[in-house]
């Protein structure tokens, strides 16, 4: 299962950090939907119901949009169905923030969203398993194995990368570090790509719920899960569905060119993740903090000695862009 993730990333490293290539191998920033990069908050420890960063098509918003065309959405952690005909989402009976691969097309839930073509990728830094030890339960933090370039180019990064912001004039400047205005401007092809932190992407599917006696509609997503690969079952039984690599990422996106049943021969069990133990802080989501994530020695409360993506972590939590994240979490 997957009942925690860590998102720390600002809402415009968010952008650069999941630009992809459409069908025809340019490669493009996505552009927050219309008021959604304000609705995010990044998070150490991040829980069911809270908002998430979710990549999807943007032609599930305007129709006229190629389909390999992606855009980021806000999305509630928890699927709420279309068809619910309850007015507070809250009175959900069963939990819906995941959803097993093998059973979907057994269930309303996620079978109608499934159809639909409604599948999204889930943006994290990682995420949170809990194993059992004798009468308590030790978290790790599990996450895509970070490489010594992230270490060495995360900074520099910030530089390569443009992106777009436009005034309320419609007019275009552009700055490293700024987020664009959306609805605003046109994409502009990213120049290179993202070196900093590899986010987890995770297969999921959601869906559009208005309240019956009307409202703002709430797009929710659920995630995905697969049985466990063979270094993290002695975790947990169960994993979230990781897409590796860009072309995992678009073709589960893409619904026009991917059908359904083909695209869930993507969600497959992958040997591709690492991880470390981390403080039973995090066991608490009111808990929000770098603690959350940095590792701890499990047999003597000492720090352990680190393994290569740990330093990695280390590296990326203080970074010069570690300032601006604090602003964010704690605003």
């Amino acid at each position: 299962m997957c009942g925690r993730t860590a998102c720390t990333l600002a809402p415009d490293e968010v952008r650069r950090a999941c630009s992809y290539r459409n069908r025809g191998g340019q490669r493009r920033q996505p552009l927050w939907r219309d008021g959604d990069a304000d609705k995010y908050r990044p998070s150490y420890n991040k829980s069911p119901q809270s908002l998430s960063p979710v990549l999807l098509s943007q032609r599930h918003f305007d129709k006229n949009a190629p389909v390999d065309e992606c855009v980021l959405a806000s999305m509630r952690w928890g699927l709420i169905p279309a068809w619910f005909r309850e007015n507070d989402p809250s009175k959900m009976q069963y939990s819906t923030s995941n959803c097993r691969s093998e059973n979907m097309l057994e269930k309303k839930s996620y079978k109608d969203p499934l159809l639909k073509g409604q599948r999204c990728v889930i943006l994290a830094d990682g995420f949170y398993e809990w194993k059992r030890r004798e009468k308590e339960k030790q978290p790790f933090f599990i996450y895509f194995p970070q490489t010594k370039e992230t270490s060495q180019k995360q900074n520099e990064n910030q530089d390569d990368i443009l992106s777009p912001v436009c005034n309320k004039e419609g007019s275009e400047t552009v700055h490293p570090q700024a987020e664009a205005s959306p609805g605003l401007c046109e994409e502009r092809e990213a120049p290179a790509e993202w070196t900093g932190w590899r986010l987890l992407t995770i297969a999921g599917l959601f869906d559009c719920w208005t309240p019956p006696t009307g409202g703002e509609p709430l797009y929710s997503y659920s995630v995905i899960t697969v049985d466990a690969s063979p270094n993290l079952e002695n975790i947990h039984d169960r994993m979230p569905a990781i897409l590796d690599g860009e072309e995992e990422v678009r073709r589960w996106l893409d619904f026009g060119e991917v059908k359904s049943l083909d695209a869930l021969k993507l969600l497959q069990s992958k040997n591709i993740l690492t991880f470390h133990p981390v403080s039973t802080l995090v066991n608490n989501s009111r808990n929000n903090s770098p603690e959350c994530l940095q590792p701890v020695d499990l047999g003597s409360k000492k720090e352990p000695k680190p393994t290569a993506s740990s330093k990695m972590m280390k590296n990326w939590l203080l970074n010069s862009g570690s300032l601006k994240k604090e602003r964010l979490l704690f605003s």
